[in-house]
């Protein structure tokens, strides 16, 4: 299972929310590129990015620190956060990132969704936001009338290889992640999934593991260092 390590991006730094909410986040870091690298030096080969502001706006504001990272390390970066058009998608893919997650527009713009995943292939994944049990698009900050279930059967359908998915309610928590979700998402359905939300120890980390999952973005905990990305690592091999 490949462990993405986080950096969620605000204003040009590393920052963490608590469950999605804008007005309870903590920065980290003002230098991402610096965590970056320090994910490298671990042993990561995979980062998982988000540009907070661009969720919400549709725009890509940290553009330039998403660009670094990706240059300046050898990781293998994903991004997610307010791309909603081919212009940003090519944007980001053509300036050296590995991955775009389309979130708010795979819910909305499913000609887009397709026109991507067309061009780019395997190098489109989709987000998954689950709150309450239906997909959350914009930040988070409003819920669609996709359930969760239904959802995913659409993305298979439209030929979706890679859905990260966040329990939105467990995001940042530190409870536990959701692995009563992730079970019932690997059996039904055969995509590589990418758990995100409360991946908060390495009993998670295994369990996870043992589904069969492609992937789990492990975040606040480890900022916090409830989670040693090397054990992490080790763990998920």
């Amino acid at each position: 299972m490949k462990i993405f390590p986080a950096i969620d991006l605000y204003g040009g730094k590393a920052v963490r929310l608590f469950k999605g909410e804008y007005d309870k986040m903590t920065v980290y870091s003002d230098f991402p590129l610096e965590v970056a690298r320090d994910f490298e030096k671990k042993g990561a080969s995979y980062i998982h990015m988000v540009d907070l502001e661009g969720a919400k706006s549709g725009t890509t504001p940290n553009f330039d620190t998403v660009i670094k990272i990706a240059r300046d390390t050898s990781l293998f970066t994903e991004i997610g956060g307010g791309i909603r058009s081919m212009e940003t998608a090519a944007k980001y893919l053509e300036g050296g990132v590995d991955r775009v997650i389309l979130g708010t527009s795979a819910v909305s713009d499913e000609s887009f969704l397709k026109a991507a995943t067309k061009k780019y292939g395997e190098r489109i994944a989709v987000g998954a936001d689950i709150k309450d049990g239906f997909v959350a698009v914009k930040g988070w900050t409003e819920k669609s009338r996709y359930g969760c279930f239904d959802f995913f059967e659409k993305m298979s359908a439209l030929g979706i290889k890679t859905v990260i998915c966040t329990d939105v309610s467990r995001d940042g928590a530190m409870k536990g992640t959701n692995r009563a979700l992730y079970a019932e998402l690997s059996r039904k359905f055969n995509m590589n999934i990418v758990a995100s939300g409360g991946v908060s120890s390495l009993e998670d980390i295994r369990a996870l593991k043992e589904m069969g999952l492609y992937g789990a973005i492990i975040g606040k905990a480890y900022y916090t260092g409830a989670i040693d990305l090397c054990a992490a690592l080790e763990a998920a091999k």
